[in-house]
């Protein structure tokens, strides 16, 4: 007779709230990941983009203003018991939808755009499992930027599922949805690293189940919405 593989149970907000303050803890699936704070390359990828956001849509400076914009909010998201916690790099949130700040230190209304800042230590999870959970909460906008690679992906989301709208490189000039109205500088967002530095971003992230497989996010090649020139 054959026995029942044993059920991992689902990692929960205490779970969470022990891991240490030098990493950052998210739960997708009932799975708790947990990474090391970002390297310089990355958190300067993250700060120069969100600064280049932040005043044209949350301050209405050079822009149509109507967003609110944060970096690395903390998002609850999904029915009790079942909630996935995610902390994207940036996201956002038209005022319409979050005209007043929630008390609690938690989100748990779902953005409508968020930024991932790949890195080496991330990419798998980012991709496999974020980028589903993203969708699966009704996230209408994401972009992921890889400060190795160099490049910005902009993704939309159409019934249910991510449809790849343009991958940018290098130093290119883009106008992307939601954020259209202005155009951003890619070369900005790069930096040079000392060679200890970047062997230090591939430190592994922790997690309480076995990694999963890297699975490709669903994408269609549809180029035209997010322009480079």
């Amino acid at each position: 007779m054959g026995f029942a593989a044993e059920k991992r149970a689902r990692a929960t907000i205490a779970d969470l709230d022990a891991v240490p303050s030098n990493m950052v803890g998210e739960i997708i699936n009932g799975t708790m990941y947990a990474f090391p704070r970002p390297a310089p390359r990355h958190s300067r990828a993250s700060s120069v983009l969100g600064g280049d956001l932040m005043g044209p849509f949350q301050r209405g400076r050079g822009g149509p203003g109507g967003w609110q914009i944060f970096d690395e909010p903390e998002l609850l998201l999904g029915p009790a018991g079942e909630e996935d916690v995610l902390v994207p790099d940036i996201a956002g949130w038209r005022i319409e939808r979050l005209p007043r700040l929630p008390k609690t230190a938690r989100f748990m209304l779902a953005p409508d755009w968020v930024c991932e800042v790949l890195s080496p230590s991330t990419v798998t999870v980012d991709r496999a499992e974020k980028l589903p959970a993203y969708a699966r909460h009704g996230v209408r906008h994401l972009w992921l930027v890889d400060p190795i690679a160099r490049t910005l992906e902009i993704f939309v989301l159409e019934k249910g599922r991510w449809t790849l709208l343009g991958v940018h490189h290098g130093s290119a000039l883009v106008r992307a949805e939601p954020f259209d109205a202005i155009e951003i500088e890619l070369a900005a967002l790069w930096a040079e690293v000392e060679e200890d530095e970047a062997r230090a971003e591939e430190a592994p992230a922790l997690t309480s189940a076995p990694k999963k497989a890297a699975r490709k996010a669903t994408a269609a090649g549809k180029k035209g919405r997010g322009r480079s020139r």
